[in-house]
């Protein structure tokens, strides 16, 4: 704590030049970079020290003098204290300018492409949206109540929120009666997380035990569930060991794409993207571009549960999924036994190795579809000598990694990036979702 006592106490007046990629205010202060919560491009603000670094320092507004003309006032009363969102002071246009501005910007500096065209954004709800999550618990003996919700901004504390706007209302709006139900538990101080599961009709939430509830901690948990219509499991170990409660029927969380007659399983623990709304444009914009037809034989990279693979083989000839998670694999192949699919197969694979010697990597593909996670796919990229795919759409989570295996396959493979865009996945966050289209002249 030492540490802290010497930043300077005082606040300091800076104009505001620039963005980062985490929609921060950027300025200087005697030459020092300074990354600065909730400032906005051209505006004087007086900001306060919260860290400083030999590179760089951090702070936060105190004071406002200009407004921005995006600025609007946060619809949450406690932005700026929880860190779940990070971007409710900008208006919804200026959110989807600044994450299309941040992927042309990666795209030149970190991949030396530009890019040609820029998708139509493709955006929906802006609140209620989130589907999947995981939330912290926290017993407060200080306060008497046991806290519901998210890390607060920089600091590993739970903030103190009694709900949260961008969750599905089924559980955003009752995080304090969560709380309540917790803090009547005889281990309460043993719950530190809760995994919320939410499908089309469907809510589950895996409560994290450390220690096993008692007889009476369980009929309060039930009671709960029945009174809010969600189904209330327990995970006293890894995500295999997620069960209902005693004598509650498996509720199993599920979600449909109509436009291509498909529907997934999933467990509480398994990726699913967040969104439901976007995620449904994404797969239709996907497939689009990939312009399928029943000759293609498609490759799905980073497939998890088949969130694409499946609605890939309702229009190519052959899908082969491939994923490094063996529950996510099993759990794929099982969906696509649910929906009758038989032109689909899937593999476990770990893509950052090589994969060359595997028999399905030896095979050739028209079509590659391409998810990873936020450290991108660079490692697999130079199997696309022998697959020679005559199109990719690669779905992105983090525009950096995008960029950088853009340049990979511009500069390197020699494919021609078409176009590429952002969907809004993650309103009023900085968090940048985005998709590209490349094709071999």
């Amino acid at each position: 704590m030492a540490y802290k006592k010497k930043l300077p106490l005082d606040p300091v007046t800076v104009t505001i030049e620039s963005l980062s990629h985490d929609g921060r205010g950027i300025s200087h202060v005697n030459g020092k970079v300074v990354f600065i919560d909730e400032a906005l491009p051209g505006e004087s603000v007086d900001f306060v020290y919260t860290d400083s670094r030999r590179d760089y320092a951090e702070g936060k507004v105190v004071k406002l003098h200009d407004r921005n003309p995006h600025r609007v006032d946060p619809a949450c009363p406690y932005f700026g204290s929880c860190g779940g969102c990070s971007f409710q002071h900008v208006d919804d246009a200026e959110q989807i300018q600044f994450k299309e501005d941040l992927l042309r910007e990666q795209f030149r500096r970190i991949g030396k492409v530009e890019i040609p065209q820029i998708w139509e954004a493709l955006t929906g709800p802006h609140w209620g949206y989130r589907t999947k999550a995981r939330m912290g618990v926290k017993w407060v003996a200080k306060k008497g109540r046991v806290l519901v919700g998210f890390r607060e901004r920089r600091n590993p504390y739970l903030a103190e929120i009694d709900a949260c706007k961008v969750m599905h209302p089924i559980v955003g709006e009752k995080l304090t009666l969560l709380g309540d139900m917790i803090a009547g538990l005889t281990i309460k101080d043993k719950i530190p997380q809760i995994e919320v599961a939410i499908g089309d009709s469907e809510c589950v939430l895996a409560f994290r035990v450390l220690e096993m509830p008692t007889t009476e901690d369980k009929q309060r948990m039930r009671e709960f569930a029945h009174r809010h219509q969600i189904s209330i499991c327990l995970q006293p170990k890894g995500p295999d060991s997620i069960v209902p409660l005693d004598g509650e029927p498996e509720v199993i969380p599920s979600y449909a794409l109509p436009e291509f007659g498909v529907k997934f399983n999933f467990r509480p623990a398994m990726f699913t993207q967040v969104n439901y709304d976007i995620n449904r444009q994404m797969i239709a914009r996907a497939l689009a571009a990939l312009e399928l037809t029943k000759a293609d034989r498609v490759l799905d990279l980073f497939c998890g549960l088949g969130n694409f693979t499946l609605p890939l083989a309702t229009r190519a000839g052959y899908v082969v999924g491939i994923e490094g998670d063996t529950p996510l694999v099993n759990h794929a192949r099982e969906n696509a036994r649910l929906n009758r699919l038989d032109n689909v197969e899937f593999h476990v694979a770990d893509l950052t190795k090589d994969v060359r010697d595997q028999p399905w990597s030896q095979q050739k593909f028209t079509k590659v579809l391409l998810d990873p996670s936020r450290a991108g796919a660079s490692e697999v990229l130079h199997n696309f000598k022998h697959w020679r795919p005559e199109r990719i759409v690669y779905v992105s989570c983090n525009p950096s990694t995008l960029a950088r295996d853009a340049g990979i396959l511009v500069n390197e493979l020699g494919y021609q990036l078409v176009k590429a865009g952002v969907m809004d996945m993650f309103p009023q966050t900085a968090h940048v979702e985005s998709i590209a289209l490349f094709v071999k002249p």
